[in-house]
């Protein structure tokens, strides 16, 4: 088993602590949180070891699990990092791409593996179709929250964006090309409400929206594709699959057949995919236990997550 700690004991880190504690995969030897007081409530109430100090925490572990504000994932990662220690990092993987593109060479140089938690990859509605969705050329997401303190010292780009950022990089086989964005600051210092549209070069086009000031929560993302149009509701975690297919010499009476102007008939099937319920945060960290042992690429990698980051920075640079 690993030896793994956590940095950070919030509202997040509570979840990965009692998850890592769970988990066949890991040992939980303890965690740090700078925050003296809250720190002391978490050890009391769950029985966690609480260590005096970063370097302390580092010295007794395999695995540095970051669940800190985004400010500070940098300096954690790299005396993490320049310890030996794999480092598990909450999204987005840093402030900036500067030090997301430095993590990246410390994690090569120090030879140790580096998972950033996008958490969506792991939704059971979006692993039910993703080897389904093969070169889509229109994406539509919309990811809305209601107002919630917490998380808006940052941009809703990167407070929430940047999950859809994600699940669209992960699919789409191709760079980015143009990048164009509104933002709106309602109530926090920085924008609330946010539309972006990313032109990809082999000319998909990816238009997603998120708020966080919204009278209700959604989460929904569509991909449309040739012959194919796929729909994943990440909130309520249901998907749905619909192909136009040529139509057969003895179509079903029931059938629903669609003509073109051409004259060309299409039979359009329906497919919802069984969606298995799990805990998409238990999955994640689990998968980068296994690719720790096995030394394979960990599912959501640091260059993954440092170019989700630097998608999201191009859409802010458009306010």
């Amino acid at each position: 088993m690993l030896k793994a700690g956590v940095l950070g004991a919030g509202h997040l880190g509570k979840i990965h602590l009692r998850l890592l504690q769970q988990s066949e995969k890991y040992e939980l030897v303890g965690f740090f949180d700078p925050f003296k007081e809250n720190a002391e409530k978490v050890s009391k109430e769950f029985g966690y070891k609480l260590f005096d100090s970063i370097d302390d925490l580092i010295a007794a572990v395999d695995v540095v699990d970051i669940v800190t504000p985004t400010l500070s994932h940098f300096e954690c990662a790299k005396i993490a990092i320049e310890k030996g220690c794999h480092i598990f990092i909450e999204k987005p993987i840093t402030k900036t791409v500067l030090e997301a593109e430095a993590i990246k060479t410390l994690a090569s140089q120090f030879h140790v593996q580096g998972q950033v938690g996008h958490v969506e990859r792991f939704n059971p509605a979006f692993t039910a179709v993703k080897d389904k969705i093969d070169t889509p050329m229109f994406i539509e997401s919309h990811r809305l929250a209601e107002f919630n303190p917490r998380g808006t010292d940052v941009p809703v780009v990167l407070d929430l964006m940047i999950h859809d950022i994600d699940i669209i990089l992960s699919v789409v086989d191709s760079k980015v090309k143009n990048v164009h964005a509104s933002g709106i600051s309602v109530i926090s210092e920085t924008p609330d409400i946010t539309n972006a549209r990313i032109e990809f070069e082999n000319g998909c086009v990816a238009n997603l929206t998120a708020s966080r000031i919204s009278m209700k929560n959604m989460r929904k993302t569509r991909f449309f594709q040739k012959d194919a149009y796929i729909s994943v509701d990440f909130l309520e975690k249901k998907s749905e699959v619909v192909r136009m297919k040529d139509v057969p010499e003895k179509p079903d009476e029931f059938a629903m057949i669609l003509q073109n102007a051409e004259g060309i008939k299409k039979q359009i099937y329906f497919d919802n995919p069984e969606v298995k319920n799990n805990n998409a945060i238990l999955d994640e960290l689990e998968a980068f236990a296994d690719a720790i042992n096995n030394g394979t690429k960990p599912i959501v990698s640091l260059h993954q997550g440092a170019e989700a980051l630097r998608v999201a920075q191009m859409i802010i640079d458009c306010f």
